[in-house]
């Protein structure tokens, strides 16, 4: 039986009409290329070409604070949150084609509430070092991001959404570092050659876009410590450390299988990884907590669950059978995980963990053979390292 196959008997047998399996079939397709992924990877790699200039962000602002240095190096730091202003002729200007902001009327600054209280580091992870932004202030962390994801407009930040990774990040700095490297090394201040070489380097990705995560303090998809029985200090530091992991981990997929989507299976695996992060092994009510689904089959409005629903969003049927695949997919995992309680993973089996788990669909964790597919899938990863190890 092939994987479509299984995947709708599967459908079927969680009550799917045709036109609902059709849906979900659409939904879950497992989009990860793990053909880009060669067995030979280390982990963790080799920093991405963009680490070199945020090591030195992060130096300078252990000394001049990060708020001051991001405003320096970031454009949309010049400018406020304001409706409208991404189609305004400034904007666009600085954005799009790197022209200094300094003169612009518009340009009149990025206003947070407390920026002596943003940080600024570097974070190891399977994937590699990361840049960190962290805004310890809520309403600083959602003009963060209405800056860096939303081109400075006052677009509706939900209040589940404590973290988000930047990804494909345009620093300008980088590309006039470019140039001067360039003009240097080729003796022109020709303008017709520049544009020549901007049209070769706009080819190369590496040289001028970064990646980096903007994070909070809040409690983890906005869930009270008392839903899950814990004080509010303690889930406080549990909450930054599953939502560091969590972004992390889209990272991972993003660097080495060419996918980072708004989707309720990437946030099962990133879940996954952000919980056993921090409290050492997975918890399934939690997941359920986040997703708003922990009183399952009711729904409660505001879980994240509703922030994945697809584009364009499931039918009202469909995603009544989505919640119930999300339920029992995070069971099978579960299961699957408490082989290792209380256990240090190696790096080598975390990353044969995280991969399996990208190999899978939701409806294949969700099924009755759920954990022992996971359990093949591990196995697979693991021959596949060991193969490898044996040939070294």
């Amino acid at each position: 039986m092939n994987q479509q196959q299984l995947r709708t008997n599967v459908l079927r047998a969680f009550g799917a009409s045709n036109s609902e399996i059709t849906e979900l079939l659409a939904y879950n397709k497992n989009v990860f290329d793990h053909s880009t992924l060669k067995v030979e990877q280390t982990f963790p790699p080799s920093p991405e070409a963009y680490i070199a200039v945020w090591e030195q962000y992060a130096a300078a602002a252990e000394i001049e604070g990060a708020y001051a240095v991001l405003k320096q190096h970031l454009v949309q730091f010049q400018f406020p949150i304001l409706a409208g202003i991404s189609e305004t002729e400034a904007y666009r200007a600085a954005t799009r084609q790197g022209k200094s902001a300094h003169d612009m009327a518009i340009a009149t600054g990025l206003i947070l509430t407390e920026p002596e209280k943003l940080q600024l580091w570097l974070y190891q992870t399977l994937a590699g070092e990361i840049p960190v932004i962290i805004a310890l202030n809520r309403e600083d962390f959602v003009i963060l991001v209405q800056a860096l994801t939303k081109r400075n407009e006052p677009q509706l930040i939900p209040d589940s959404m404590g973290a988000c990774i930047v990804s494909g990040y345009n620093n300008w700095e980088r590309i006039h570092q470019y140039r001067q490297q360039w003009t240097a090394q080729n003796n022109s201040h020709s303008e017709a050659d520049w544009t020549l070489e901007f049209q070769l380097l706009i080819q190369r990705k590496e040289l001028y876009q970064d990646r980096f995560i903007i994070l909070s303090p809040g409690p983890y998809s906005n869930v009270a410590a008392s839903c899950l029985g814990l004080t509010e200090t303690e889930w406080q530091q549990l909450s930054l450390k599953i939502r560091l992991e969590h972004e992390c981990t889209h990272y991972f997929t993003r660097r080495f299988l060419g996918s980072m989507r708004n989707n309720i299976f990437d946030e099962l695996i990133a879940d996954y990884r952000g919980i056993v992060a921090a409290v050492g092994h997975y918890r399934a009510d939690w997941f359920l907590h986040f997703v708003g689904l922990e009183s399952f089959p009711v729904y409660r409005e505001g879980g994240r669950l509703q922030n994945y629903q697809g584009e364009p969003p499931l039918e009202e049927g469909a995603l009544r059978i989505l919640q119930a695949l999300v339920k029992s997919a995070a069971e099978s995992i579960e299961c699957f995980d408490q082989q290792y309680s209380g256990q240090r993973l190696s790096l080598s089996e975390q990353v044969s963990i995280l991969i399996a788990l990208t190999t899978l669909t939701l409806e294949e964790l969700a099924s009755a053979e759920g954990k022992s597919a996971l359990e093949a899938a591990v196995n697979h990863q693991r021959q596949l390292l060991f193969a490898y190890e044996c040939k070294r």
